[in-house]
């Protein structure tokens, strides 16, 4: 074993000797008053005369580590407190005992960190589920919620999990990242780029589609910064992820069911709600059942710019799957009418994916053209190329082009192919 594993090890079997310790000489009730800083100090205070029992394992000059570890232990969330204050940490799935993965820059990672056995690691998750006010046990093994933090966090305990509770936890960058930042890290090219701020800025609907980890909500957030800082802006998210900078937003969040059973607020009962609330424009953070028939109303009916995202794997996915959705929420409803509600909503369907190196990118920008003899029209504005590593103006989008001179954007086309970008005209 190397050094730094064996460190590692030791350090690892002295907290519950130290955590037992510092917990029988503390008063609780002190205890419970003081900050984090403050409970941080009087640890400290403990080790330095804990130390030098016969029996205490050594910690050498680590006292301030496990100072925080034991915080960590006593108000955090135990091993996982480490990986919570990494910046460069955006998802932490623990799979039972001794298997913690991280997602760093796209790539996946085993942790060396484990837990002591399968009571330590169900209060970890039932902590985590009590600091949102929801409880995790046997008759209610699954909850989903957000951290104080604003990180995303699923938990699936046992009996459901065989190996121990499971915990999946997606965490969100401060403050997001502008359409710019995102085409410098390479999701997009600068024309792309400025096509979409232009098209935001101009109130077309936008729907981004994608898989699980493509950076949905990402580029979600980013288009937000094009909203007009007057306009009113009214989000619904089942755990609130985005980080709009505009000063006139309202966040709205779903509500789980009790344990009981009551109480449920779904995403279609919010919607509905939040078309009475006066809004400009209406963000959803993620479409994913009979809601679908209100975000499109909510498009067609006097707010646009609005924007969601949906699970799907290419454009004309996004289309057949809006249809599903709606048809789960008034099955009464004709295909033929579905169609042209979906297509007199939507603009641009803007395709997200993520390669297997964990790069995230804009793989297309279609526009909803229309419909030709009953089937929606698509025209791709934007695609990426895999086999040249490139993004690629299409060479006539006739409808696109039409739309976006009515909207007062035309000079927007003279960047999109490639040209010099115009003054921005649209403050």
């Amino acid at each position: 074993m190397v050094p730094e594993a064996a460190a590692r090890n030791r350090f690892e079997a002295a907290v519950p000797w130290y955590h037992g310790r510092v917990l029988e000489a503390m008063d609780s009730e002190t205890a419970t008053e003081l900050d984090e800083a403050g409970l941080k100090d009087l640890i400290l205070s403990l080790l330095r005369q804990m130390e030098t029992a016969p029996d205490a394992p050594s910690i050498g000059a680590n006292h301030e580590r496990m100072a925080v570890r034991l915080v960590d232990e006593m108000r955090g969330l135990g091993p996982l407190g480490p990986l919570l204050r990494d910046p460069d940490i955006s998802d932490i799935l623990v799979n039972g005992l001794h298997s913690v993965y991280v997602e760093r820059h796209g790539r996946l990672s085993k942790e060396d960190v484990h837990f002591r056995d399968a009571n330590h690691l169900t209060r970890i998750a039932q902590r985590m589920a009590e600091g949102v006010g929801r409880h995790v046990d046997e008759l209610n093994p699954i909850c989903d919620a957000r951290l104080q933090d604003g990180s995303r966090v699923n938990i699936i305990g046992p009996p459901l999990a065989i190996d121990g509770a499971a915990i999946s936890i997606r965490r969100f960058r401060t403050g997001g990242f502008s359409v710019e930042e995102l085409a410098n890290r390479g999701a997009m090219n600068r024309q792309m780029c400025r096509l979409l701020a232009d098209t935001t800025r101009a109130q077309f609907n936008v729907v981004v589609s994608g898989g699980t980890g493509s950076g949905k909500t990402t580029i979600l957030n980013a288009l937000s910064e094009n909203i007009g800082t007057e306009e009113r802006v009214v989000t619904l998210e089942d755990a609130a992820e985005l980080n709009l900078r505009q000063p006139h937003v309202v966040r709205l969040e779903t509500r789980a069911p009790s344990s009981e059973g009551t109480g449920e607020i779904p995403m279609r009962d919010l919607l509905k709600n939040a078309l009475r609330m006066r809004p400009d424009r209406i963000i959803v953070g993620e479409v994913r059942g009979p809601e679908a028939l209100e975000a499109l109303q909510a498009m067609n009916t006097g707010h646009p710019g609005s924007m969601f995202t949906v699970h799907a794997n290419n454009p004309r996915d996004t289309v057949r799957r809006l249809e599903y959705l709606v048809m789960m929420g008034s099955g009464d409803i004709p295909m033929s009418a579905i169609r042209h509600q979906v297509v007199s909503a939507v603009d641009l369907i803007v395709q997200a994916a993520r390669f297997r190196d964990g790069r995230r990118r804009i793989v297309s920008i279609s526009y909803v053209a229309g419909l030709e003899e009953d089937t929606p029209v698509l025209e791709d504005i934007w695609t990426y190329d895999y086999a040249s590593d490139s993004f690629h103006r299409s060479d006539n989008p006739l409808a696109f082009d039409r739309r976006a001179k009515e909207m007062g954007i035309g000079n927007v086309l003279m960047s999109a192919n490639g040209g010099p970008a115009p003054p921005d005209d649209n403050p």
